[in-house]
């Protein structure tokens, strides 16, 4: 995971992870509506696993 996608997981994490598939997508976004740290993690522990 490079520094661009890093700070993309901090900043808007649904758009962090649409390379990933829809479940992620869908998963990060509803953490995101319910808080926005939940969803950075979210984002950042999807963008991490290869």
């Amino acid at each position: 995971m490079g520094l661009i996608r890093a700070i993309l997981c901090i900043l808007f994490p649904p758009l962090s992870v649409i390379d990933k598939g829809c479940g992620s997508v869908l998963i990060t976004f509803l953490l995101t509506c319910c808080g926005w740290v939940p969803g950075a993690i979210a984002a950042l522990i999807i963008n991490s696993k290869q």
